[in-house]
């Protein structure tokens, strides 16, 4: 059994396709407790790490794109992985944490391999990511041209599934903003456009 706490669209993205597996919905992490027998848990809520986590002595995979295992002084069967829109239905997948074959396990049979990267903020693919739609954002302000067209030449040059500003409605503009601040606090080619932070902040 696999026990997950995550929204609609992140429970759809994760068990679609995936047949063949007990899984378990709950609530929220909390519950995690009531389960102790399951193989593994997915906390997909950002950045939580509930104190009972340790005591489960399972691997627990929370969605902590921008907070790093240090930062959140995770104990060791705690593992980081992207749970954005548009990556828990992939076929590969990155994770940090200490590589063990119980981990290995569980992904093997939800046949998604992984990749095991440095516990660092992004890991790889969203800060790719992240810059892409950083520099869109700054080629809008540029009035280069629309958002609609940019999305268009995107896909069609890079073969991407998404333009920019497509992937950014996904993701969402709050959680594209927040790894991109947390990067630019140590390199300043993450600097976020000035749109980017009007759009990002303009409703709260």
């Amino acid at each position: 059994m696999i026990v997950v706490a995550a929204s609609d669209e992140q429970w759809n993205e994760l068990t679609g396709g995936r047949a063949g597996i007990k899984w378990q919905r709950v609530e929220n992490s909390a519950a995690f407790s009531q389960y102790k027998h399951a193989a593994a848990f997915f906390s997909l809520h950002n950045n939580e790490i509930l104190p009972e986590f340790e005591s489960l002595k399972k691997p627990v995979f929370i969605n902590s794109v921008v907070q790093t295992l240090g930062a959140l002084t995770a104990p060791e069967n705690i593992y980081r992985i992207n749970g954005w829109a548009t990556f828990l239905n992939r076929s590969v997948w990155e994770i940090a944490g200490t590589v063990n074959e119980e981990v290995d396990a569980v992904f093997k049979s939800l046949h998604i391999k992984i990749n095991f990267v440095k516990d660092e903020p992004g890991f790889i693919a969203a800060r790719v990511i992240a810059m892409i739609i950083n520099e869109a954002y700054f080629a809008l302000e540029d009035n280069v041209s629309s958002k609609t067209e940019i999305d268009t030449a995107m896909k069609l040059g890079t073969n991407y599934p998404f333009g920019p500003f497509e992937w950014v409605g996904l993701i969402g503009n709050k959680n594209v903003l927040a790894l991109l601040q947390q990067l630019n606090a140590t390199d300043s080619r993450y600097k976020p456009s000035e749109l980017l932070i009007k759009e990002a902040t303009e409703n709260n």
